[in-house]
């Protein structure tokens, strides 16, 4: 705990001190490995029988498809149902998808990935019916919200992912460097990570920000491989970094630094900003075209949001919980394909009441 305090602090430092980027990037690759996630203090035990709706931005975002994982993981292990429904990325998807999920009438709801305002019709229906609304990334910051009214909102500091990705471009590049920023404009925590890592970034006189492409993450697999080519014509040697709100923009982007004959392990270097998905640490692990991610620990937040709703139904606060975050690169990977780390389904089974699995 003091190591992670130590790097936390080290976050909030003067502009573009070189080495304090540095330090703060090894004590964030390092520290938080050993920290054990566990919800704070205890809670209620599980209430009977309940159904969940998830609704999904869009199960092709791997954050999104990974937070939905293990809510269906926590929820088998209270015995609850689950059901998602996909909104596919769209604003009619996500609102037809929002109604049909309130049509169920289930115990409560996830907001998974997108603005609840882009809902606020549904929203309010859901408020009408007593349902219990509990974001994940729905929001710009973790807890309770009241406009839109969410019971809480499950993410990491938003600002310390944005710090802690650029300080690793910052420390890897030794304060020189071109970067492009990936976004997704019309997700407003998305814009909001995009614009404090470009204002971190900014505040190091060496590093020049090339461009900001604006892909909606639901047309990350059409649209990146062609942004890509044309950035590699416009900034064939200036380009040495980019870092994108989402992994799934280095997916996409793979095949045309590859068809450019560029090499897996060199510029331009790599990091996302979120989720840290599968896919993504093999990018990493075998150092083709990533070389480093922020991740979220996807499936300790879906143990979080059932807990969070074990806790609205119980007539309990919100648990006011926040994992750190972590970097990892191929050097702290260890091969793992996720960031999970350990503690966590033991401690809510404590809380809850509920027997480890047997075997």
């Amino acid at each position: 705990a003091p190591l992670y305090r130590t790097a936390h602090n080290l976050l909030h430092r003067a502009p573009c001190e070189l080495a304090e980027a540095e330090r703060a990037v090894e004590r964030f690759a390092e520290a938080v490995r050993h920290h054990t996630h566990r919800p704070r203090g205890g809670g209620p035990r599980a209430v009977p029988v309940r159904s969940l709706v998830l609704v999904a931005q869009s199960m092709t975002n791997p954050g999104v498809a990974g937070v939905a994982g293990g809510v269906q993981e926590a929820a088998g292990a209270v015995g609850w149902d689950v059901r998602v429904i996909d909104g596919q990325g769209t604003p009619a998807g996500i609102q037809a998808a929002f109604g049909q999920a309130v049509a169920l009438r289930p115990a409560g709801i996830v907001v998974a990935g997108f603005d609840p305002r882009l809902t606020s019709q549904q929203v309010a229906q859901a408020a009408a019916e007593h349902i219990p609304l509990v974001g994940w990334h729905a929001v710009a910051s973790p807890g309770p919200s009241r406009d839109p009214a969410l019971f809480t909102n499950v993410t990491t500091r938003v600002g310390d992912v944005a710090r802690i990705s650029a300080d690793w471009v910052i420390a890897h590049a030794h304060g020189v460097a071109g970067v492009v920023v990936f976004t997704d404009a019309s997700i407003p925590f998305a814009r909001n990570k995009s614009d404090l890592i470009t204002k971190e970034l900014g505040t190091c006189a060496g590093v020049r920000i090339l461009a900001e492409e604006n892909v909606p993450l639901a047309d990350t697999s059409s649209r990146t491989p062609q942004e890509v080519s044309s950035l590699l014509s416009r900034f064939p040697r200036a380009w040495t970094h980019s870092v994108a709100i989402n992994d799934v923009y280095f997916a996409d982007a793979a095949p045309a630094l590859r068809a450019a004959r560029r090499k897996g392990a060199g510029a331009p270097f790599n990091i996302g900003a979120g989720d840290g998905d599968p896919s993504a640490f093999q990018r990493i692990n075998s150092r083709q075209f990533q070389a480093a991610t922020v991740p979220e620990a996807l499936s300790e937040q879906g143990w979080q949001i059932v807990d969070e709703f074990n806790r609205a139904f119980a007539g309990r606060p919100a648990s006011g919980y926040v994992a750190p975050v972590h970097i990892t690169t191929a050097a702290n990977s260890g091969g793992a394909t996720s960031w999970d780390p350990p503690g966590y389904r033991a401690a809510y089974r404590r809380i809850w009441g509920v027997a480890e699995p047997a075997g």
